[in-house]
C-alpha cells in the first residue's frame, strides 16, 4: 500500500492571520505535519497544496520540495478540499507516481501524533472509501441537541427525549479535522461526501485541537504552557 501525504495549507487565512506559517512555539504551524509526515514516508512522497508564496519558501526552508503552486481557482474562499485533493492526486498522475491513498494532514491539528495516524492506517483497506479521525461530539442529538417543530416548539433532535443522562445516550462523534485516509479509487469516481464506508478513529481532546481563531490559538499555547502536549 504506496500513501501520499498531503499537506493543504491555503495562503488566505481571516481567523488567524498568516496562520500556517505562524510561530506556534518556536516552529512554524505547518513544520508540525511535516514532521508527522516525515516519520512514515521520504519527502518524495509527501506534497505541499499552497497558493501562497511565503508558505513555499517556509516549507522549502525545512527542506521539503514543493513541486507546484495550487491554481487560483483552488485557492478560493469558496474552493472545496475534494478539488483541491483530486487536484494534488493527478499532479502526481500526470508525473507517473501513483498511490493507493492520500493521507490528509491539515497544518490546523498540530498535536496529532504518530500514533493518531497509525491508528487511521492501521484501519484502512482498499475495501473502505475512506478512514478519518474523530473526537466525541460536545453535544448529542439524543441528549441536548434541539429542532424547532412545525409548532414552532424545541424538539429533540434524535430519539424520544426521554434520555435523562448523557452517559446513556448513544455515543455520537464529529470530525476532528486531523487525519484522512482517503482510497484514490473512491475520490476519482465520487465526491467525499458521497462515501459510504467511512471507518473512524478516536482521538483525545487535547490531540484533537484544531486551530481556527485566536481563541484556539491561545489555548493551544496555554497546553504547551502546562505541559498537556
Amino acid at each position: 500500500m504506496k500513501s501520499l501525504f498531503l499537506i493543504t495549507a491555503r495562503g488566505g487565512s481571516k481567523g488567524i492571520p498568516h496562520k500556517n506559517i505562524k510561530p506556534l512555539n518556536g516552529k512554524p504551524l505547518i513544520y508540525y505535519a511535516i514532521d508527522v509526515a516525515r516519520q512514515f514516508v521520504e519527502d518524495e512522497d509527501i506534497c505541499v497544496s499552497t497558493d501562497g508564496d511565503d508558505i513555499i519558501k517556509t516549507v522549502e526552508d525545512y527542506n521539503l520540495k514543493v513541486l507546484f503552486k495550487r491554481p487560483a481557482e483552488l485557492a478560493s474562499d469558496t474552493a472545496g478540499s475534494y478539488e483541491v485533493i483530486l487536484h494534488a492526486v493527478q499532479y502526481y498522475e500526470a508525473l507517473g507516481r501513483l498511490y493507493d491513498n492520500i493521507v490528509l494532514l491539515q497544518p490546523t491539528s498540530p498535536f496529532r501524533t504518530k500514533e493518531d495516524v497509525e491508528m487511521c492506517l492501521s484501519k484502512y483497506d482498499s475495501d473502505c472509501d475512506m478512514v478519518v479521525s474523530v473526537k466525541p461530539a460536545a453535544s448529542n442529538p439524543y441528549y441536548d441537541i434541539f429542532e424547532e417543530d412545525v409548532n414552532g416548539n424545541l424538539v429533540i433532535s434524535k430519539g424520544d427525549g426521554k434520555i435523562p443522562r448523557r452517559q446513556e445516550a448513544p455515543k455520537c462523534y464529529e470530525y476532528n479535522g486531523a487525519v484522512y485516509v482517503i482510497n484514490i479509487d473512491s475520490l476519482k469516481s465520487r465526491h467525499m461526501s458521497d462515501f459510504k464506508k467511512v471507518k473512524f478513529c478516536e482521538m483525545s481532546e487535547i490531540h484533537s485541537v484544531d486551530l481556527d481563531t485566536m481563541l484556539d490559538w491561545k489555548y493551544a499555547e496555554l497546553l504547551i504552557q502546562e505541559g498537556l502536549v
